[in-house]
Order: C-alpha cells, then sequence, then structure tokens
C-alpha cells in the first residue's frame, strides 16, 4: 500500500508572520487564491495566531473578512486552519468561557475548519474549554503540545550551584513528559496531535524519538510543525516522515526557510524519492510561488531573511547529480539515525538552493529567535545593549524561579522582558526583581495557569504577594466599555464578531472600528 503524507500549508499566516511580520494585505492574498484552490493542501493556516491583530492594527483590514472572503474563494478544496492560544485565544490574556465560545463558533461559522490549540505552559486544563467548544460546533481540534528543552547551565553554574549545596533540577522535558501531554490531550477529545516546535529549537534525533513513540502510542493523526531559524528544520521535517508522521507543515519556496518553515518543494523532492505521494498539483504551486515573488518584493520593507532562494520548479528545473545525492545520503542518514551526517546533507541542499544561513546565535543561545530580538530591541532602546549577554546568561534562572515555563508567545517575550530588567537591577546595584513586570507577577501568581513545576511559596510572596497559587478566575471577567460614536450615532461594535475583536483587542480594534464605521459612512454620502 502506497503511503500518503498530509502537507499543511502555512504560507499565508504562520509563514507571511515569520517572515514578513503579517504584512500581507487582502489583495496580495487575493491574487493567489485562486492557484491554491487548485494547489491540493490537506490544509491551509490562514487565520489566528498574529493575524486579527496585525490586519487591523497595520493594514485597517477587518480580520473577519480576511477570514471569509478566504472561505468563499477556497470553498472545499483545503480545510481552513487557525492557531489558539487556548485561553488566550489570539491575545495575551486569559478569557473566561463565554468569550471563548464565541470566538469558536463565530470561526467555525466563518470558514474555519481546524482550530490547532496550544497553550503556553503546555496546561491541559487550559485548552479543555476550546477543544469542547470547536467540537461542539464541528470543528476539527488540533491539539499542539509547545516544544521546549530544559535550561542550559553552563559548567561554571554547575559548579557554583554543587559548592552552595543546590543541586539543579533534574530534567523536566523528557519525551515522557511530551508523551503524557499527548495523550492528556487526546483523550479530551483531540482529533489530530501537533508536536510543535514554533522555535525550530528540535533537532532530528529528537524528532525521531518523539515522533516513534506518539507513532506507537496515539490513535489519532500526528503533524509535525518546525521552524528553520537555527538550522535544524528540513532535517527535522526528514526525519519526522522517514519515522511515520502523518502531516508536515510547510511554506511555498519564496516564504520558506530562515524563520519560517521548510519548503513544501524540497519535502516533494524527498518524497518522490521515498515513494511517498503527496497529492499536490504542483504546478498550481508554482504559479503561486510565482506571484509570491511579487509579493515579496513588495514586503521588502518586512522582510527579516533579505535572501531570495534561488528560483526552482522541481517539476521542470534539474539540480547538479552532486546535490541530487545530497537527498538520497540524507534519507540515508535519516532511516540510520546519523543526526550529524543528515544535518550536513540538508545544509548543503539548503546552501546549493540559496536558503538563509542558519542562526547561530538563536541555536548557541538556545532561545526563540523572536524572543531575542525583541531582548536586543529592548536594550537598544534603553541605550543599553552591552547588557545583552548579562540578560541571556539570566535567563535560565528568572525561568527556573517562574516555575520553568515553555519559551513560546506570549511567556518567552514575559521571561525575556525580565531578564532584561534583572540585568538592569544588577548594573544599578538594586537586587533582582527591583521591577517585576505585570505579566511576570500574574505568571509567578499562578493566572496564566500550571507552570510545568512548581514556583517557589517565597518566591511568589516576594513577587506576587501571596504563597499560594491564584488560578486566573474567570467570574471577575468585565467586558470592554462598547460606546456609541456620537458622530454616527452607532455603538463602537454593533455585532458579536465587532464585540470579540473589542475583547481580545481593546486599544486595537477601538482604533480600528471607529475608523471603519468613520469610512463607510463617508463611502455612503
Amino acid at each position: 500500500m502506497i503511503r500518503k503524507l498530509l502537507i499543511r500549508d502555512l504560507t499565508l499566516r504562520d509563514g507571511q508572520q515569520s517572515a514578513f511580520a503579517t504584512r500581507m494585505s487582502q489583495a496580495q492574498i487575493d491574487r493567489v487564491l485562486p492557484y491554491y484552490k487548485d494547489a491540493g493542501f490537506y490544509a491551509m493556516e490562514v487565520w489566528g495566531g498574529a493575524v486579527p491583530d496585525s490586519v487591523m492594527r497595520y493594514l485597517g483590514e477587518n480580520p473577519w473578512d480576511r477570514l471569509e472572503i478566504i472561505k468563499e474563494k477556497i470553498g472545499n478544496s483545503s480545510k481552513l486552519s487557525a492557531l489558539s492560544r487556548g485561553r488566550n485565544l489570539f491575545g495575551y490574556n486569559p478569557y473566561p468561557d463565554e468569550i471563548i465560545e464565541g470566538f469558536c463558533r463565530n470561526s467555525i461559522r466563518s470558514g474555519i475548519d481546524i482550530m490547532r490549540i496550544f497553550d503556553a505552559l503546555n496546561d491541559v486544563d487550559n485548552v479543555k474549554s476550546t477543544i469542547r467548544y470547536v467540537k461542539k460546533f464541528g470543528g476539527k481540534a488540533d491539539c499542539a503540545i509547545c516544544y521546549t528543552i530544559d535550561p542550559h547551565h553552563s559548567p561554571v553554574e554547575r559548579i557554583k550551584a554543587a559548592l552552595h549545596g543546590r543541586p539543579l533540577h533534574k530534567p523536566v522535558f523528557t519525551n515522557e513528559y511530551f508523551l503524557n501531554k499527548a495523550l492528556q490531550l487526546e483523550s479530551l477529545g483531540a482529533d489530530m496531535i501537533t508536536l510543535k516546535d514554533m522555535s525550530g529549537l528540535i533537532p532530528p534525533a529528537r524528532t525521531a524519538e518523539l515522533v516513534r513513540l506518539f507513532k506507537k502510542s496515539l490513535k489519532v493523526p500526528v503533524d509535525f510543525h518546525t521552524h528553520c531559524t537555527p538550522g535544524y528544520g528540513l532535517a527535522s521535517v526528514v526525519s519526522a516522515i522517514i519515522n511515520g508522521v502523518d502531516i508536515v507543515d510547510t511554506n511555498i519556496w519564496n516564504f520558506a526557510g530562515g524563520p519560517a518553515a521548510p519548503a513544501v518543494e524540497l519535502v516533494y523532492i524527498f518524497c518522490k524519492k521515498l515513494g511517498i505521494e503527496l497529492d499536490l498539483d504542483m504546478d498550481a504551486i508554482a504559479k503561486i510561488n510565482k506571484e509570491l515573488l511579487t509579493i515579496r518584493k513588495e514586503l521588502s520593507v518586512f522582510d527579516t531573511a533579505k535572501k531570495f532562494p534561488r528560483p526552482f520548479n522541481p517539476v521542470e528545473d534539474s539540480f547538479p547529480a552532486e546535490i541530487d545525492r545530497f537527498f538520497n545520503d540524507a534519507i540515508e542518514a535519516a532511516r540510520k539515525d546519523k543526526e550529524d551526517d543528515l544535518l550536513l546533507y540538508c545544509r548543503a541542499i539548503e546552501e546549493y538552493f540559496d536558503f538563509p544561513e542558519p542562526n547561530e546565535l538563536v541555536k548557541k543561545a538556545q532561545i526563540p529567535g523572536g524572543m531575542y530580538t525583541n531582548m536586543v530591541a529592548q536594550l537598544k532602546q534603553l541605550g543599553q545593549i552591552d547588557l545583552l549577554e548579562k540578560a541571556m546568561s539570566l535567563i535560565p534562572q528568572v525561568r527556573m524561579d517562574a516555575g520553568l515555563p515553555p519559551l513560546v508567545t506570549p511567556t518567552s517575550q514575559i521571561i525575556g522582558a525580565q531578564a532584561v530588567s534583572c540585568a538592569l537591577d544588577e548594573l544599578k546595584g538594586r537586587p533582582m526583581y527591583s521591577n517585576p513586570s505585570n505579566q511576570f507577577i500574574a505568571l509567578v501568581k499562578g493566572e496564566y495557569g500550571k507552570t510545568p513545576i512548581p514556583v517557589d511559596p517565597a518566591f511568589r510572596l516576594k513577587i506576587a504577594g501571596v504563597q499560594n497559587e491564584v488560578p486566573y478566575d474567570g467570574s471577575h471577567y468585565v467586558m470592554q466599555e462598547n460606546p456609541v460614536l456620537e458622530d454616527l450615532d452607532v455603538l463602537l461594535a454593533e455585532n458579536e464578531k465587532e464585540i470579540l475583536l473589542l475583547e481580545l483587542f481593546p486599544t486595537v480594534a477601538r482604533t480600528f472600528l471607529t475608523k471603519w464605521k468613520e469610512q463607510k459612512a463617508r463611502s455612503t454620502v
């Protein structure tokens, strides 16, 4: 029986978010949708994440319109997928069940087929309600486990800990940890499980271990998601495919590599050699890619990679025999679990096609690229860029003090910003945590959910003023004010979809809805 691999295309959401600051306009998206209808992707991730915020904030567009237009053009040719942060939805704060229910209901009615649900702490309790409502309204619950790693302690730190009688923690993020989370999510009704590596930190050998374990232990399909930032991405995707994964996430050529996911065209070549069917129309994908090249040039001011891959169509174009051998050698290395060889061959393939080189700073720091760049930006703004090395060195301690949260949005930003603050404390001769942020206080207090390891009660008392964990309580939630726009004599938010935007993005939605309604009023005069 011929094996089939399903592909989830990320180009229109995660791809443009990772590489172009989520700046694709509706007009640009409209130019590629006719070709997407023919491409044959199992799913297209088009919404959620930063999209609802960004299209209002930067483009003055209605996020609900974006979703509904895509659904109208795509129909049922591919499933539409969105990313939700569980109880945090598409924002950064926890929300009560009535808000979660409203967003799930309206998202699915507007065109979403698959809701990918994750929690920044891998706290299963934080995704229960979203799973329930997604399934209630007819969507598929794709439950994602955030891949993360234990802090790296230098030899000096290990020696200091031993001398002061403070043993370092035992590893938390073991294979058993991730499998246990997956089994819990499956028992709650997950229709599929995604191993979600937002930082690109999972190497091929670990990918192989976890995919094999998931496939052996789970009854639902397994999806693999990663990025190319530190250089593991393509090799880890090959490793996942070799070890039986059901779905992989990719981007189309001109939006692939670097901070984004690997290219579907490279996956296509590997699968041809492996005798795996993709059921994709590569001619349609080539037409999308041609338009994406133009769009990428239009978005050049937001382009983080600044390096275009060599033009390539796997159906029509050839490449040298030695590069072809690299594909074969990479497959052989993956089959034999030879990680170093697999990485070497995959990097040679990416180098030939001019994809960005691995980000060695991110790889060495073992933190997400976005977290690193945010810390750099914060220190530059403060005129203290020389403190970067010190702030980076404080990340393991700040993370441990806060209960060892995975470094994903929003916890990565919370930990990074607090490490910068602590470095400034030390520079000015103040005790660490002299200025804890409100988000750090909420994290330590327990409002974001249960952390992988318990927070020391004494530390919680010092930071948050309470010894015991205080979980989020939705019963005290106060809805946003919805005033009448006096000049127009209409409510700022006139329907449930607009009310939901106001709840999740109060400042951004307030500005957007005001301008949007003023423009509508002028156009009808």
